[in-house]
């Protein structure tokens, strides 16, 4: 609630200069400002830079939670990190993933019987459900991933980040009661805000919405989207330090030549990458398969990740500290190997078990053992170069990430933000164009649009198909529908329905079934012969008619194979009661009119 003394505490020059903007009443009216934000891009820009804020304060927070939690349980040093800490006690180490996972197991438990319907993430918000998304939801997905986590589950935290950040976006919008694209935007501001916070790239966190959680890049989304990325950026910077910068030694210039391992190098990454993420769904599918209670699944996960932990600690948790102890050592390529098979079972074990999180930390990690991997065992291919294999290792990382998580430029500005090397740049953008052409042509799915096409959904990207799905015949269809029995007579007809009354008349049978249809002017023509088969040879589109369920589209391919100017609508497939009548051309029209409205929110147009 508005202070009542506000107005009489501020001081008269600033209340002055308020006024004279128009600021004032903005500020203490939230009418005015709900109204404000619906007709100003400068209103969309002012969300944007509080959602930005807001999402580096859940990248602060999680981050400290999680450290917290990793010393707690496993005694690590303040400075330490978990998947690089010198000494870990064995017996923490197997028993924390089943700790971990009996807890998941007891949430589990906890929403199977208070909450029924899926929980969606900001990629599904913003293709289904024009950037709505449940905050409540979002906590609990935030809690789910800070317990795997926190317990030593080989997740990162970047879903956790993401799906928060966006929740708050998304609950701010609403309650301005934003248009469909401006909440969809707000959405993406705080996805881009969360993973620029997380890695200390503004440039990453806004090209992971532009290209993931939006689904395309416009003028009208630029300025909030970046002006959430750098906000976020500042606040976190202070409280995460960035741990992520990488150094890729010293090297001479790039030489033409060093593009043909680098190409090389994506598509191995791309193959990597989809054998990744056919793992973690193999696992998810002997889960689902198997006779063991879904929420039990977590604690027998974490028996199996205690295991791996115990042959190597460096798969524990998300993998930062590893990451960094891999590149600066000189390790021999059994060693590299090795690491990569044991992190990358971790991370299908984890998340197909039932942990929570996603595989966007993981794939920088496999995919920078690959590349090092990969440097140290070619490099005869281009005699003469300079480049190390920690070049490799970066161009290895973007390149993998890119094939699980999707987002070719978002891991290439990920690559310049982290090494400040142009030349590298370049290099990676060149495998990472390679990888993500070869993952779309043999596999066609990111990691999340993988998982969505498993469950039946055909989202490919967060591009917005709701509104095509939410234009359904159901809502477009006239209820009036004029019907008569298929028993009538053609006088009788003729008599109830003459000419320039109705278009046509909807026949059905005596138990009210759908038959087909009958145009009026057809009826009535001198050509036509009253005989005892009454309607019968009048009666069209005896096979052709349309669900309440379908969309738009679906309808319009119904109305091209039928060749008809309007069909009916039936109930449903067995009973096939009529309940409504649609025109071909009310369909093109409405939908001509929704493609036009999406064309003018991605121009910006108002």
């Amino acid at each position: 609630m508005t202070d009542p003394d506000w107005g009489r505490n501020v001081p008269s020059t600033l209340k002055a200069a308020l006024r004279r903007t128009g600021l004032l009443r903005l500020l203490i009216a939230p009418g005015r400002f709900r109204a404000f934000v619906r007709q100003s891009e400068l209103g969309i820009v002012l969300l944007g830079a509080v959602v930005g804020v807001l999402a580096g304060l859940v990248v602060v927070a999680m981050s400290a939670i999680a450290r917290l939690l990793h010393q707690a349980i496993f005694r690590i040093e303040i400075r330490e990190r978990l998947s690089s800490a010198a000494s870990l006690d064995t017996t923490t180490i197997l028993i924390a993933p089943v700790v971990g996972g009996i807890v998941l197991g007891l949430i589990h438990l906890v929403l199977a019987y208070r909450r029924k319907r899926p929980m969606v993430d900001p990629i599904e918000a913003n293709a289904l459900h024009g950037g709505r998304l449940s905050l409540t939801d979002s906590i609990i997905v935030c809690v789910q991933n800070l317990v795997s986590n926190g317990f030593g589950a080989s997740v990162g935290l970047e879903a956790g980040y993401t799906q928060l950040s966006s929740g708050f976006a998304s609950k701010i919008g609403v309650s301005m009661k934003l248009r469909r694209g401006d909440l969809r935007i707000l959405v993406g501001c705080g996805a881009a805000g969360a993973i620029a916070a997380a890695f200390n790239a503004p440039l990453t966190g806004a090209f992971y919405a532009f290209e993931l959680i939006i689904g395309s890049y416009s003028i009208a989304s630029l300025t909030p989207v970046i002006a959430a990325s750098l906000l976020a950026t500042s606040v976190a910077r202070p409280f995460v330090p960035s741990s992520f910068l990488v150094n890729a030694g010293s090297f001479g210039a790039v030489i033409p030549t060093d593009y043909v391992p680098a190409l090389l190098l994506g598509l191995l990454c791309a193959g990597g990458g989809i054998l990744l993420m056919t793992g973690v769904s193999m696992v998810e599918e002997v889960s689902r398969k198997s006779s063991i209670p879904p929420a039990i699944r977590p604690a027998l996960g974490g028996i199996v990740i205690g295991l791996l932990a115990l042959v190597s600690p460096q798969i524990l948790s998300g993998g930062h500290g590893a990451l960094h102890v891999n590149l600066d050592q000189d390790l021999t390529i059994p060693a590299l190997g090795f690491l990569l098979l044991m992190k990358s079972l971790a991370s299908a074990v984890s998340i197909g078990s039932g942990f929570r999180g996603g595989l966007f930390f993981a794939s920088l990690f496999i995919g920078a053992l690959l590349g090092k991997i990969f440097a140290l065992a070619g490099m005869w291919l281009v005699p003469g170069s300079a480049l190390t294999p920690a070049v490799y290792a970066i161009i290895g990382m973007s390149c993998l990430a890119a094939s699980v998580i999707g987002g070719p430029l978002t891991m290439t500005f990920l690559a310049l933000e982290v090494t400040g090397d142009f030349s590298i740049t370049a290099l990676t953008l060149a495998a990472v164009i390679t990888a993500s052409l070869t993952v779309r042509n043999l596999f066609g799915y990111s990691f999340a649009t993988w998982r969505f096409h498993l469950r039946g959904e055909s989202i490919r990207s967060a591009h917005d198909v709701g509104w095509i799905r939410n234009l359904t015949v159901g809502k477009l269809m006239r209820p009036d529908v004029k019907t008569a029995t298929a028993g009538m007579s053609l006088a009788k007809f003729r008599e109830s329905f003459p000419l320039g009354s109705t278009q046509r008349v909807v026949i059905v049978d005596d138990d009210g079934k759908y038959v087909g249809i009958v145009i009026v002017p057809e009826a009535h023509s001198s050509l036509v012969i009253d005989t005892d088969g009454g309607l019968l040879d009048l009666i069209r589109y005896r096979n052709s008619f349309l669900l309440p369920t379908m969309n738009a589209k679906q309808a319009t391919r119904i109305f091209e194979h039928a060749e008809s100017e309007a069909l009916a609508v039936l109930g449903d497939k067995i009973e096939q009661h009529v309940i409504g009548l649609l025109s071909e051309s009310y369909t093109l029209r409405r939908y001509s009119e929704e493609l036009d409205k999406r064309r003018r929110e991605v121009s910006g147009e108002t």
